[in-house]
């Protein structure tokens, strides 16, 4: 039986392709002890919709190799079943969007991709599967990490007073989430990227920052003085 599992945002796999980093990723897996999933509202995202848009379809058919050679797998594959996903994912897409209000209305803050990760990884704890979602998209991290903090930014970005339901807070306190540019650091670190040399990890920290992932240079200065 499977014990730990790493589940994939889209916005993490996206990281990875638009840097070519999928043989790092197959390494990563081979060294890791579980399960790489996607959930199939993700797969929609990565797969599924771009296949065919021409811009998009290439990094479509290197992610569903990836699913081919279940380097990901779906939840299917732990006797998960997609309808308890979605009812869960549902919920707490409901609670999310429901938590912080504007000018009189609610403000939009996930959509069911995002959730329905956080809905396996509930799933997963429940049955003593340890895992962590692996999300580059910041307001899906703040809201597990810092949530009080998302109150702030609204307000400077809508320049208005934001009033917050704080008791919607718990139910997004139990997730472990980590970026890309925590996993680039860890296959760096076990020598799994097909570059070598002293600058390496500052480039692979900068390219996922570039394409998305939401670290500060700060942040990268103190992971380059932990190597």
């Amino acid at each position: 039986m499977t014990s730990k599992a790493l589940i994939f945002d889209a916005s993490t796999l996206i990281s990875f392709s638009i840097n070519g980093l999928f043989l790092e990723l197959r390494a990563l897996r081979s060294a890791f002890n579980g399960k790489f999933l996607i959930t199939k509202e993700v797969k929609k995202e990565v797969i599924d919709n771009p296949i065919n848009t021409k811009r998009f379809e290439l990094e479509a058919l290197e992610i569903k190799e990836l699913l081919d050679e279940k380097i990901l797998e779906l939840p299917d594959s732990l006797g998960i079943r997609e309808e308890d996903i979605n009812s869960q994912a549902e919920e707490l897409l409901d609670i999310a969007n429901n938590t912080f209000q504007a000018n009189g209305e609610m403000i939009h803050l996930v959509d069911m991709g995002e959730m329905s990760c956080l809905a396996l990884s509930k799933i997963l704890t429940r049955k003593k599967i340890k895992n962590v979602i692996a999300v580059d998209e910041r307001t899906t991290r703040i809201l597990a990490e810092k949530p009080e903090n998302l109150k702030n930014l609204f307000q400077k970005k809508l320049k208005t007073r934001v009033n917050v339901n704080t008791n919607n807070y718990i139910y997004f306190r139990e997730f472990k989430i980590i970026r890309s540019a925590e996993l680039v650091y860890v296959l760096y670190k076990k020598g799994l990227s097909k570059l070598k040399g002293q600058k390496v990890l500052d480039a692979l920290l900068y390219a996922v920052k570039f394409n998305g992932c939401s670290i500060s240079d700060d942040e990268i200065k103190e992971i380059g003085k932990i190597t």
